[in-house]
């Protein structure tokens, strides 16, 4: 079980804290500590990446928080308002899927996938209540 060099590479090269787990024939990506921007009820949390057979031909779908997170505002924030279960912990999950050739095979990676992340986390910190 082991992440794509390219993978392993960014991660290393950025210094970001991570753990490789499997889950059920599923590599998972557990990054600690995941800073927000301002505007959530929490500084971090538990970052989880499940990664289907096929990664990275095959691209991620939707992300998970533990513990979970919301806007300070208590507006709710789109496709968060499930949890889920995933190395015995319960997790907060963030339903968010590509668009049909937004993923690139052979391009894409956990570069790409967290700067969507974190995209997503700066738009929703600041969507008007």
């Amino acid at each position: 079980m082991s992440l794509p060099a390219v993978d392993d590479a960014f991660l290393a090269e950025r210094a970001i804290p991570h753990e490789v787990l499997l889950d059920g024939g599923v590599i998972c990506v557990l990054l600690p500590g995941w800073v927000f921007p301002p505007g959530y009820d929490r500084a971090s949390a538990d970052l989880l990446l499940r990664l289907m057979p096929g990664y990275p031909d095959v691209p991620p779908d939707m992300w998970w928080f533990d513990p979970a997170v919301r806007r300070l505002d208590a507006v709710q924030i789109p496709g968060t308002d499930l949890s889920e279960t995933h190395l015995g912990r319960q997790w907060q999950r963030w339903s968010r899927h590509f668009t049909p050739g937004q993923w690139q095979s052979g391009t894409d990676g956990l570069e790409s996938f967290l700067a969507l992340i974190g995209s997503e986390l700066a738009r929703y910190a600041g969507m008007a209540a």
